[in-house]
C-alpha cells in the first residue's frame, strides 16, 4: 500500500537452525539497527487525507460522482485541504501519470501527490510544463477557490497566465475555462467588468450579446423603437429628409428624461425593462471541484438582455429583461410628444398630439406631471443648438474673398453682342415656361387621396364612423355619445386615430378638454363620410 512504511532499509536478525541433535545453539551478535528516516512529505500527506477522515465524509471515493450531495461534499473537503496543502513545494524527480474523470487529492497516491505537487511548484516560479490533463484540472481548482492567492485579481491572472501557456501542451481546457472565467467575474466582485475583460484577452467572439451590450447607452432611436407601441416610421412626419432629425433628437430628448428621472431617485431602464418571473437556481462553476466559501453579498448583475444574475441571502438566480407593457405604452409617448414639438418648431404644415396612458401614470406617479415639459423643453433645446449659427472671422480669408469679388466684377462686364446673345436665351426660357404652363395636371394625386380615405372609412366600425359625424355636424355631445357606448373618450379617440394613422399617416383627432378634428382634415373627412 501506498501508506505503508518502507522497510528496506531496516536491518533484520536471521536465525539458523541445524537437523543434527549435536548442534547447540550459538547467538550471533546482532548489530544495533540505526534511526530510521523520517519521511516528512509522507507525513504530510497523510495530515491531508486526515482532514477527510476527520470531517466524517463518506461521500469521498464514491462513484456517484454526478450526485449534486457527493459533489459538495467532495468540493468542501478539496477546499480544505488544499488551504491546507497551499504553500508547499516539492522536487520530486520522478513524473508518475494520472488520470480521473473528476480529479481531487484523494484519488492520488503518494508518487503522484509528489509528482503533481512539483510540477505547481515550477508553475509558481514561472515554469508551466506539460503534465496529466488530470494535474491541470487540480491547478485549475485550485484557483477557482483562490488557492495560493492574496485576493481574486490575483487568482484571474494567474488563471489566465496558466491557460494561455498550457493550451500549447492541451487545448481540452479552453471549453472549460470559457465558462468558468465568466462564473469567476459574476462570483467574486472584481474591479474590471466581465465586458473589458473580453475585450482585453480579444475573447469577444464568444460572448457576441454581452460585448454588444451597453446598459448606458442602450436606450437609444433602434432599441426603443422596436418596442414602441407608436410606429414613428409610418408618420408623415417621417421623412428621408427628417429621420436624421428624429433619431438624433430622440437620443438627446432620452438623455435628458434620464437626468429628471435620475433626480427623482428612478431608474430609467427600470421603467421600460424589467426581470423576468422566469428565474432559475444558478450554481458558480458547474463542473468544477468549487467549494462556495465566500458569503455573497445582495447584488444584481446584469451582463446581458438574456443573463441578469441576483443574489439574495447566499443563494444566486438568473433570469433575462423582459419589457413591460407600460413601458411599451412610455415610450410611445415619449416618441408622440416629441414629433408634436419637432412639427410645430418646423412649421409642418398638419398637427399632432399626444396623451399619457392610464397605466403610465400610475406607473410614473407625481413625475408625469412633468414628462410634458421635459419633453417639449429637450426638443426645443435640441433643435436650436442643431441650427444655430457659428460665425467666425478670418482676416485670410476676407482678404482672399476681396480677390476673388474683383475677378468676378470683371468677368460680370460684357460686350454689347455678349448683352444681345444673353437676352435672346432669356426670351427662349421664357417661351419654354409658359407652354409649361399649359400643360394640364394630371389628376393621379386626387384619385389616390380618394382610394386612402376609403379604405380608412372601411376600417371604421359603426362606432367610430358615427362619433366622427357628430364631431362634423357639431349636433351632440361627444362625450355622451361615448358613455351611451360604453367608451372612455380617451379610448374611443385612439382607435380612430390609429386607424388613421395606418392609412394617412397622421392622427386626424386632437384631444385636450374634448375631443375636435384637426381643420386640415374636417373637408376630407365631410367627403368620406358623404355628409
Amino acid at each position: 500500500m501506498n501508506e505503508m512504511k518502507n522497510y528496506n532499509d531496516q536491518l533484520f536478525a536471521e536465525i539458523e537452525i541445524e537437523s543434527s541433535s549435536n548442534t547447540s545453539y550459538n547467538p550471533v551478535p546482532i548489530s544495533q539497527s540505526r534511526k530510521l528516516e523520517v519521511d516528512e512529505k509522507r507525513e504530510i500527506f497523510i495530515a491531508m487525507r486526515d482532514i477527510s477522515r476527520s470531517n466524517h465524509s463518506s461521500y469521498f471515493l464514491n462513484t456517484k460522482f454526478y450526485s449534486k450531495q457527493v459533489q459538495y461534499e467532495n468540493s468542501k473537503i478539496f477546499y480544505r485541504q488544499a488551504e491546507f496543502m497551499k504553500d508547499f513545494e516539492d522536487d520530486y524527480t520522478n513524473s508518475i501519470p494520472f488520470s480521473s474523470y473528476f480529479p481531487y487529492y484523494q484519488l492520488m497516491s503518494y508518487e503522484q501527490l509528489r509528482t503533481y505537487f512539483t510540477w505547481r511548484t515550477k508553475i509558481r516560479r514561472g515554469s508551466i510544463e506539460n503534465t496529466s490533463l488530470s494535474y491541470a484540472f487540480i491547478y485549475i481548482y485550485e484557483l477557482l477557490n483562490n488557492i495560493g492567492v492574496n485576493n481574486p485579481t490575483e487568482g484571474l491572472d494567474k488563471l489566465m497566465t496558466f491557460w494561455k501557456g498550457f493550451r500549447d501542451f492541451n487545448t481540452t481546457i479552453e471549453k472549460y475555462l470559457i465558462k468558468w472565467v465568466k462564473d469567476y467575474h459574476i462570483y467574486y466582485e472584481l474591479p474590471k467588468s466581465f465586458k473589458e475583460f473580453l475585450c482585453e484577452n480579444k475573447l469577444q467572439d464568444y460572448y457576441p450579446d454581452i460585448v454588444g451590450y451597453e446598459p448606458e447607452t442602450s436606450c437609444n432611436f433602434e432599441q426603443l423603437y422596436s418596442i414602441s407601441k407608436y410606429d414613428i416610421k409610418k408618420s408623415v412626419f417621417y421623412s428621408d429628409e427628417t429621420k436624421h432629425l428624429i433619431k438624433a433628437c430622440f437620443d438627446f430628448v432620452i438623455c435628458k428624461l434620464k437626468d429628471m428621472f435620475e433626480k427623482e431617485g428612478i431608474e430609467f431602464n427600470n421603467l421600460i425593462f424589467q426581470s423576468s418571473n422566469s428565474k432559475s437556481v444558478w450554481t458558480p462553476f458547474n463542473g468544477a471541484l468549487f467549494y462556495q466559501y465566500l458569503k455573497q453579498s445582495d447584488r444584481r448583475l446584469v451582463l446581458s438582455e438574456n443573463e441578469i444574475y441576483t443574489c439574495s441571502r447566499n443563494n444566486w438566480v438568473i433570469s433575462k429583461l423582459i419589457t413591460t407593457d407600460s413601458g411599451r405604452q412610455l415610450i410611445a409617448y415619449i416618441f408622440k410628444q416629441m414629433e408634436v414639438a419637432l412639427r410645430k418648431l418646423t412649421k409642418y404644415k398638419y398637427k399632432f398630439s399626444a396623451n399619457l396612458s392610464p397605466a403610465v401614470v400610475q406607473r410614473l406617479g407625481t413625475t408625469a406631471f412633468y414628462l410634458e415639459k421635459t419633453i417639449t423643453d429637450a426638443v426645443l433645446e435640441f433643435y436650436k443648438e442643431r441650427n444655430k449659427t457659428v460665425v467666425s472671422v478670418d482676416e485670410t480669408i476676407l482678404n482672399k474673398i476681396r480677390l476673388e469679388a474683383l475677378d468676378t466684377q470683371e468677368k460680370l462686364i460684357i460686350s454689347e453682342d455678349d448683352f444681345k446673345s444673353a437676352a435672346d436665351f432669356s426670351s427662349e426660357v421664357s417661351c419654354l415656361v409658359k407652354k409649361k404652363e399649359e400643360i394640364p395636371m394630371s389628376h393621379d394625386n386626387k384619385t389616390s387621396l380618394s382610394d386612402i380615405w376609403l379604405s380608412l372609412k372601411d376600417s371604421l366600425n359603426e362606432v367610430e364612423i358615427k362619433a366622427l359625424s357628430i364631431l362634423v355636424q357639431d349636433d351632440k355631445d361627444i362625450k355622451q355619445f361615448a358613455d351611451e357606448n360604453g367608451l372612455m373618450i380617451e379610448v374611443l379617440a385612439d382607435s380612430i386615430n390609429e386607424k388613421s394613422f395606418d392609412y394617412i399617416g397622421d392622427s386626424i383627432l386632437e384631444l385636450d378638454i374634448s375631443m375636435t378634428i384637426y381643420d386640415e382634415y374636417k373637408d376630407k373627412i365631410i367627403i368620406m363620410l358623404g355628409l
